[in-house]
């Protein structure tokens, strides 16, 4: 396997060492921040004498037991907690019960504030000709609290019960995470569809989970207009009609019509919907406490779906006490998050980082729901943050290398609230770092995150005790043993890329694909077993195998080794039997060919990077495709160029085969780059391999299949 040294990676001079390496961010006051304190608190109890982060995370790894215990006592989790916590001799592919004796309520813990004062949730909608000053919505705990009771009493008057599904298709709304909390306060099963999605793809995923009821938007603005949804739901209800047994109810949340002509004659409002709940005034005691349904840890809280681009989207049963305590661990010990934060992710809600985001209610932060396009008005996001005192903003690597193209916020805005940037979805490049510090806010904490839709949390990401260095995310955090694997299965060392992988067990692994025991056939629980297992435990044997080609940096700072994302697994590189990541050339192209380097002579807008077999499959090369801005045109020279830079930058074994111009690169409806779908077109697998419903752009795949034809007679 090829080694690969950061200082490459992060875009820095061939001879600058890594001790050399400044870091962009060191935080003022370390021993201030709350995992500073939880380590502090370790020793104390523990009779220990950690004293760096690195100390505290191989602490955490190795007492898993303990280190979730105490997790769940310093972010004070409302339960009944118990003596048990895990198996400790259980390997990742035994999936082991958590905390057995646990019993609590997800959304219990999210509403544990009731303060009347204290705002809850900001909605905010994006501008339009008809209304381009369209009023901010607000709700405090209080109301917030008050709205949940009356959406279980509503539930509950239709005979839900626990272990039923409650769904959305619906916008990032205070009415959606409302309707979340109540469906969970009750022991049901939440699974939610982004309103962009088109009905073929939530199809996919609702007919295989058969939900009793359906939360839906009428409308959604977008791009300043309004894009009517009606005629989206009832092409959905009418396929899952065909195969389901029972028709669910449907209620419908009123954004920007309210014309009931379009209606099916059974469909509620949501107004109506609440005023039956308030008038029933069921699933309260006396005092008027929800009765909240306190479950065991491994109960199921939602379903999220991979994104099924080549395949049946998988459904990823997530176990409510699981997420709680990651997320709480994550957002409270290793963010400090306070309830004074204004908590701002870009997200809709069919993508994992709007459950993220809902989560920062267990802390009591206000946070700040957007539905609407993030850059039509590349300054609409900035003026929020510095009308609304946002001090946790969140976005994609994606949307941070656009607005990189079009915009630098510093210019504009005082953006004195801002504390934190995290960015994921994709690797966020070297350059993009540089972007941030330089155009955006020099002191802030850039939390370059990753995990997935998989454990709908993080597997390494921010840590407010450590410094932040280019390209690089900062640690691996606590609980998670990451490590990178050569193909052999050995742990690749540090500043050498590997395969991620997670050696010990962690509490938000999913329960299981659905349908799990007792909600299906015997044939199918089995066969959700063996998909399970399949997905992530069957490269590697006894850990977790995720996907992802990432290298673990040596340490510095005391961060134990941050991580550097290569690419997805299954999109790796392997020309001449040289393993590499597809970001490595990204990285390339954003540093000397972006719209925002100005000494270029020709702008790439974006890029693709896929491998072609050859050889009759003994080999493979390197095919990468460039989009140009508009009537510019790949030339001779821009070739010679391209493959110049990777090569200084890089190795000779990084060079492309082949680069072509092309007018569009797809992207899955969450704003990640199709590689693997891609690859398998110009290797001669059919466009119908590809599922288009999961595509934003599926239309330009035509042409990567001419492409393909023309690429396989040339390597014939």
């Amino acid at each position: 396997m090829a080694s690969i040294q950061l200082s490459a990676l992060a875009g820095l001079d061939s001879d600058t060492s890594q001790e050399q390496v400044e870091p962009l961010y060191v935080p003022p006051f370390p021993e201030r921040s709350r995992i500073h304190q939880f380590m502090q608190h370790v020793n104390t109890s523990r009779g220990l004498a950690l004293s760096s982060y690195f100390d505290l995370y191989n602490w955490s790894i190795s007492n898993i037991d303990q280190f979730w215990s105490d997790v769940w006592d310093e972010t004070d989790v409302l339960g009944h907690k118990g003596s048990h916590v895990v198996d400790t001799a259980a390997l990742p592919p035994d999936n082991p019960a958590w905390f057995a004796e646990a019993k609590l309520n997800w959304a219990e813990n999210m509403l544990r504030c009731r303060s009347p004062s204290k705002t809850a949730l900001i909605e905010v909608t994006e501008p339009q000709p008809s209304q381009p000053n369209p009023p901010l919505q607000r709700v405090t705990y209080a109301e917030l609290y008050e709205l949940v009771a009356d959406l279980v009493s509503a539930l509950l008057s239709i005979g839900l019960q626990p272990g039923d599904r409650v769904a959305s298709y619906a916008s990032n709304c205070i009415e959606n995470v409302a309707a979340c909390l109540a469906a969970t306060a009750i022991g049901c099963i939440w699974v939610s569809a982004a309103a962009d999605f088109g009905p073929e793809g939530v199809l996919e995923r609702f007919e295989q989970v058969q939900p009793k009821v359906i939360f839906s938007v009428d409308s959604v603005v977008y791009n300043a207009k309004i894009h009517e949804h009606i005629p989206k739901l009832q092409r959905l209800l009418a396929r899952l009609s065909e195969n389901s047994p029972a028709q669910a109810k449907i209620v419908i949340i009123q954004k920007t019509f309210d014309d009931r002509t379009t209606w099916n004659s059974d469909w509620t409002s949501f107004k109506d919907f609440v005023a039956a709940g308030r008038k029933k005034k069921l699933g309260r005691t006396g005092d008027g406490e929800i009765e909240w349904a306190r479950l065991g840890f491994d109960w199921p809280v939602w379903i999220l779906f991979s994104s099924g681009t080549t395949g049946r989207p998988k459904p990823i049963v997530h176990r409510a006490g699981g997420m709680l305590l990651q997320l709480k661990k994550e957002l409270v010990i290793c963010a400090d998050l306070r309830p004074e934060d204004v908590f701002f992710y870009y997200t809709t809600t069919g993508w994992m980082m709007w459950n993220f985001l809902v989560s920062g209610l267990s802390i009591g932060c206000t946070l700040v729901l957007y539905d609407g396009s993030p850059l039509r008005d590349p300054a609409f996001l900035w003026h929020l943050t510095d009308e609304l005192g946002i001090s946790i903003f969140g976005t994609s690597a994606k949307y941070i290398d656009h607005l990189s193209k079009v915009y630098k916020p510093r210019e504009a805005h005082q953006l004195t609230t801002l504390r934190h940037i995290y960015s994921t979805g994709s690797p966020l490049a070297a350059p993009l770092f540089d972007f941030v510090y330089h155009h955006i806010k020099q002191d802030v904490l850039l939390g370059s995150i990753t995990g997935g839709t998989d454990i709908c949390s993080l597997f390494a990401g921010m840590c407010t005790a450590l410094p932040v260095y280019r390209g690089e995310i900062q640690c691996r955090l606590p609980g998670m043993a990451i490590e990178a694997f050569t193909p052999s299965g050995d742990i690749a060392g540090p500043d050498h890329p590997g395969e991620l992988v997670c050696l010990r067990p962690f509490p938000c692994m999913p329960v299981g694909f659905w349908p799990l025991p007792g909600y299906g056939s015997e044939e199918a629980v089995e066969a959700a077993k063996v998909r399970y297992q399949q997905a992530y435990f069957s490269e590697f044997k006894g850990v977790w195998f995720h996907g992802d080609h990432v290298m673990v940096t040596r340490s510095r700072g005391g961060n134990g080794g941050g991580l550097v994302m290569l690419g997805r697994s299954d999109g790796v590189l392997n020309p001449g039997g040289v393993r590499f990541g597809s970001a490595e050339l990204y990285d390339v192209i954003d540093t000397c060919f972006a719209p925002n380097v100005t000494h270029t002579s020709h702008t790439i807008v974006d890029c693709l990077a896929v491998s072609q077999s050859i050889t009759q499959g003994t080999d493979e090369r390197v095919i990468l495709f460039v989009k140009l801005l508009e009537a510019e045109k790949l030339n001779a020279e821009l070739e010679k160029r391209i493959k110049s830079e990777i090569r200084t930058r890089r190795s000779a074994r990084h060079v492309p085969a082949k680069i072509i111009q092309v007018d569009d690169i797809p992207y899955t409806l969450n704003g990640k780059r199709v590689e693997v779908p891609v690859k398998k077109i110009i290797n001669g697998a059919p466009i119908s391999s590809v599922n288009p419903a999961t595509l934003r752009n599926p239309e330009c795949l035509a042409a990567y299949e001419s492409i393909g034809k023309e690429l396989r007679k040339e390597a014939a």
